[in-house]
């Protein structure tokens, strides 16, 4: 993925196996904002009670949200404050979707599945570098400023998300189809945290163009399958997203513009891991294949 990254950030505590300081800080404000956000509903969602005004319910919510920012904003300074705002988000997002699945009309309901898994992959991909590769680790690991297109796709999903709702809310009744969104996003987010995690400090958000000490070519678990398991993982959830919208026009535009942004990414990575391995990297290329369909990579003739 090519991202334009803060530096990344100095650690603290990054044994081997052990879950470095940032990585602790960004659970305890992720998990501890979603539990303040769900406790005052858990009630609610135990004994099935769904309040006329189903919106009211996310009005609590936000306060107890903006409170605490306001207190993160006190206590935690730079980097923390960095990593503690952008985890607490991701909490409150993750924990509003539950209240949407549990409150909102059955409409409204997919878009609570969409928003956790939204925030599930991009609070999941921090935390993931935060335990395998702790030296690449920057605020930016959680992906949220990935680039102005990736924002803009996003945004257009949401519009026409909400455009179907209100002109053509048949769209939006085949449950069984975004059902089939939340298999291919599972599916997509294990592959993806899998290949992060076998390839542990070889894996990084950065783009390599200079061969560092410590990488690797990993050709071993869920490498020996694809040659690029990250990528695979990413292109499935991001189509799935589509699906649990049921957005069918999202669904051609992601699936056509995740193609290529793929393709030519892999293009440009195989080139430099060729430079990297050279022999090693074109046997790995001969014999297993990308992991993308009708995408075979830079090959050499």
């Amino acid at each position: 993925m090519c991202l334009n990254q803060t530096p990344p950030i100095q650690q603290t505590c990054c044994a081997t196996n052990k879950l470095c300081h940032e990585g602790r800080l960004s659970l305890g404000c992720s998990v501890g904002t979603a539990a303040l956000v769900l406790l005052p509903s858990v009630p609610q969602i135990y004994f099935g009670v769904v309040p006329k005004e189903w919106g009211a319910v996310l009005w609590g919510p936000v306060l107890y949200y903006a409170l605490i920012n306001l207190i993160i904003r006190f206590i935690l300074r730079q980097n923390d404050y960095q990593i503690a705002i952008r985890a607490s988000f991701l909490g409150f997002v993750g924990a509003t979707s539950i209240l949407l699945i549990c409150f909102a009309p059955c409409v409204w309901k997919q878009f609570g599945v969409y928003g956790f898994f939204m925030a599930f992959f991009h609070y999941t991909e921090f935390l993931a570098i935060a335990w395998s590769n702790p030296k690449s680790l920057s605020a930016d690991s959680f992906m949220l400023n990935h680039s102005w297109s990736y924002a803009a796709a996003a945004t257009a999903s949401w519009l026409e998300f909400i455009l179907e709702v209100y002109l053509l809310p048949e769209f939006k009744s085949f449950y069984y189809v975004w059902l089939m969104g939340v298999v291919l996003c599972t599916f997509g987010e294990i592959v993806r945290k899998t290949a992060i995690f076998t390839a542990s400090i070889s894996f990084t958000h950065l783009v390599q163009y200079e061969k560092s000490g410590d990488h690797k070519l990993i050709t071993h678990g869920i490498y020996a399958f694809a040659r690029h398991p990250s990528y695979v993982g990413w292109f499935w959830w991001s189509i799935g997203t589509q699906f649990i919208l049921l957005n069918p026009i999202c669904i051609l535009i992601y699936t056509v513009v995740s193609w290529k942004f793929f393709h030519d990414r892999i293009y440009c990575e195989e080139y430099t891991l060729l430079n990297f391995f050279r022999n090693d990297y074109k046997t790995y290329q001969d014999t297993v294949p990308t992991g993308l369909p009708f995408i075979k990579g830079f090959i050499l003739e």
